[in-house]
């Protein structure tokens, strides 16, 4: 900037992305997300032997973590399902609104699109926190 004398343009770090743009970060990000845990569970069962994920996703679901601080283990197996239930109930409900405008294009307008993130954003939220807490 000294050099030229102009300022410098926006960074993403000011700028506040739409929902619809945050939306499709999300989905892109979930889908990562369920690639890796797959992975995960993929390597543990190779490294682990047969029955190793199941073992430690049962571990885990029983609470058998323990409580930390003030947390109970109830705290971190809920958690620990939100944590696998919100990215794919995401990116889940993600495919099918985008099924619908592939079928009911007319929907694609500024309006729908936001409304649509926003129910997105909302119906994961609930969905998910529900799958956690079963």
């Amino acid at each position: 900037m000294a050099k030229t004398r102009r300022p410098v343009s926006p960074h993403v770090t000011i700028y506040s992305f739409p929902i619809c743009a945050i939306s499709s970060i999300t989905t892109r990000v979930t889908g990562c997300v369920l690639s890796f845990g797959a992975a995960g569970v993929g390597l543990v069962e190779i490294f682990g032997g047969n029955g190793a994920a199941l073992s430690l996703m049962q571990h885990i679901g029983s609470g058998g973590l323990g409580g930390v601080g003030f947390l109970g283990a109830g705290a971190i197996v809920a958690g620990a399902k939100f944590s696998v239930a919100f990215p794919f109930v995401y990116h889940y409900l993600g495919g099918l609104r985008h099924l619908v405008w592939d079928g009911k294009p007319e929907m694609l307008t500024n309006v729908e699109v936001e409304k649509a993130s926003y129910a997105l954003f909302g119906g994961s939220l609930l969905l998910g926190s529900l799958a956690a807490v079963l």
